[in-house]
């Protein structure tokens, strides 16, 4: 399949206008054309669609698309209407003309990807019509729904491995963001006969800036964080309802184009507001996590957490709808004791089985690691996920630092608490101890007469739970959610205890000085020459009007990275706009002489006398 790779790079920039695959798409797409099962774990922003477009277009029959939004189908076959590429989807938003157009394209066998609905896939007669069509590939997007340990698990994901056998065991890619071990063996098992040939790409992203804060006032915070970015896309998360509504209301009146997004309002304005984010510009989504899975807008340029996410891997998903098109984003996670408690409270009252709770504790005790991190916050993260890399640079941690100090003491506290107390107790109880508060507990157990009881009371207990979290990010101690919480040491532990390790522990992360403020310029990548910068908002005014002509999204004439790189290089002829990146020979021929015409008379305009 050698030819077929090399008419895949071709395809890639003479559709696509891409000049090169991005980390992690060739190695994949090989595995396609080459006729295996895939299941590719790839993070946000790193062209997983491309992984089945592509062979969509370089061998004969149908590619069939699962997708769990009928948003996401939409604008993803307008995006391959606007490339030339003949797409269609069955949803349940189809009026009949519409899918009896989809049938005669099915008939004619001139159809090259058709995205379906889990629900309208596993229907009779939508099997029935794909057996006789030439289906050639089953690609599942979103595959971690499969999965019971899926950080979204979806029931009617589960019915795809019928499906898939209905059409003959067909050739299939699974394709997620994020999944762990548990996880990607629940998704090999449910979907493939055999096991897949399976690809994990690297899940750094680091054109996006992280940063977490502490809850001082987290309204304020917030609208300071978005006011760095105002006419900018984002998006913010809270964590109910009310609040979505209420931070909404507030950026509003500080005169951002602020709109809330949650399961409870009615279907029509909750669509409509989606529309508006995707289809216009400079607009803050303030959401529920209703909000985001299938969200494809390439130019979010910043996502905020009012309040702290589920886990790490619902917070990578969601900090990872920015930026997708390569260019720099901000990230911004507000952390605070009450947000864990109601995190801990939602676990234990969930419905799960416990098995399934367990591994949540886990998840959501790693995201307290990240929180609480002393290093480079993208190193902690990485970690998680089996990565290690050097500092990023691009952190708050890197950028601003924080105040640390020899905690070895405190360590050896905490820990001789756990082990005299024979490592059957929880965080509460332990911190009692430390400061020598007399409870009923304390008193029942005889543990106000430990040699421990009271040696840390001149911390406060707040104090300690920050301590006790990072002896667990620092890989010290073991928080057994599923035996009642209980600590226990680990091996680096002992040797910190013994005295053969120090260990560093941190207080609150500085704020940023004047310096560390000035060098974080609001997140764009947009040309940073003024005259440039003009240009760039007259290409966005034409895209705009474009966009609303042809009822797509901004994104899906020329994406931000396109309209920067057309203001920087200014081409001034046809063979050279082709040149610029997203620009393929489908939208040249539509879009490119009224693009050139704006940058020709932008540049009559600036012209010295």
């Amino acid at each position: 399949m050698t030819g077929l790779i090399t008419k895949a790079r071709s395809c890639l920039e003479t559709v696509f206008g891409f000049p090169s695959f991005r980390p992690g798409q060739e190695e994949v797409i090989q595995a396609v054309l080459d006729g295996d099962d895939v299941l590719a774990i790839m993070p946000t922003g790193s062209g997983k669609s491309m992984c089945y477009q592509l062979p969509a277009l370089l061998r004969p029959g149908i590619t069939v698309v699962v997708s769990p939004l009928i948003s996401l189908m939409r604008d993803q076959v307008g995006q391959l209407r606007e490339y030339g590429i003949e797409a269609a989807s069955l949803n349940s938003s189809n009026d009949p003309s519409e899918n009896r157009r989809i049938q005669a394209l099915l008939r004619a066998g001139t159809l090259r990807l058709l995205y379906v609905a889990p629900e309208r896939l596993v229907r009779s007669d939508t099997a029935a019509m794909l057996r006789g069509a030439g289906v050639a590939l089953l690609a599942i997007d979103e595959a971690h729904c499969v999965s019971q340990w899926g950080h979204d698990f979806r029931p009617e994901y589960l019915a795809l491995g019928k499906v898939r056998a209905d059409l003959g065991g067909i050739q299939t890619i699974a394709l997620t963001a994020t999944a762990d071990v548990p996880t990607r063996a629940d998704i090999s098992k449910k979907l493939f006969d055999a096991q897949p040939r399976t690809f994990i790409g690297s899940f750094d992203r680091p054109n996006l800036r992280l940063a977490m804060r502490p809850k001082a006032n987290a309204r304020r915070q917030i609208i300071d964080f978005v006011a760095t970015h105002r006419n900018r896309n984002g998006i913010i998360y809270c964590s109910s309802r009310r609040r979505a509504e209420e931070f909404a209301a507030m950026l509003s009146e500080a005169g951002h184009k602020a709109l809330p997004y949650h399961a409870g309002m009615d279907a029509e304005t909750r669509n409509a507001n989606q529309d508006v984010f995707l289809q216009d510009d400079g607009i803050v989504i303030v959401a529920t996590v209703a909000f985001g899975m299938g969200i494809d807008k390439p130019d979010v340029r910043f996502v905020g957490h009012a309040d702290l996410p589920q886990n790490v891997e619902a917070y990578y998903q969601e900090i990872g709808r920015a930026g997708r098109d390569g260019l720099s984003a901000d990230t911004l996670t507000l952390y605070g004791l009450d947000d864990m408690r109601l995190r801990r409270v939602q676990i234990e009252q969930s419905g799960a089985p416990e098995e399934r709770k367990r591994i949540e504790r886990q998840r959501f005790n790693a995201l307290i690691a990240l929180c609480e991190a002393t290093r480079c916050r993208r190193q902690t993260l990485l970690a998680y996920f089996g990565e290690t890399s050097l500092p990023c640079g691009n952190c708050d941690l890197c950028l601003e630092g924080v105040d640390v100090y020899d905690g070895t003491v405190e360590a050896q506290k905490a820990m001789s608490a756990i082990l005299r107390t024979g490592e059957r107790f929880g965080t509460e109880h332990l911190i009692a101890l430390l400061i020598g508060n007399s409870t009923e507990a304390i008193r029942r157990c005889g543990h106000e007469t430990l040699p421990t009881f009271g040696v840390g009371r001149d911390r406060s207990a707040n104090e300690w739970r920050s301590i006790f979290r990072q002896l667990y990010a620092a890989g010290l101690t073991f928080l057994d959610m599923a035996k009642f919480g209980r600590w226990t040491v680990l091996d680096r532990g002992r040797r910190v205890l013994r005295g053969d390790e120090r260990l560093e522990l941190r207080k609150d992360i500085r704020p940023p000085s004047a310096t560390a403020r000035a060098a974080q310029r609001p997140a764009g990548g947009g040309p940073a020459d003024e005259r440039d910068s003009e240009l760039l908002e007259a290409l966005k005014d034409l895209r705009r009007t474009i966009a609303k002509r042809i009822r797509q999204p901004a994104y899906v004439v020329f994406s931000d990275r396109t309209l920067a790189e057309m203001a920087t290089v200014r081409p001034t002829a046809l063979e050279e706009m082709h040149h610029i990146y997203g620009v393929g020979e489908v939208k040249l021929e539509k879009y490119g002489a009224l693009f050139l015409q704006i940058i020709a008379r932008y540049s009559q305009a600036v012209r010295p006398a």
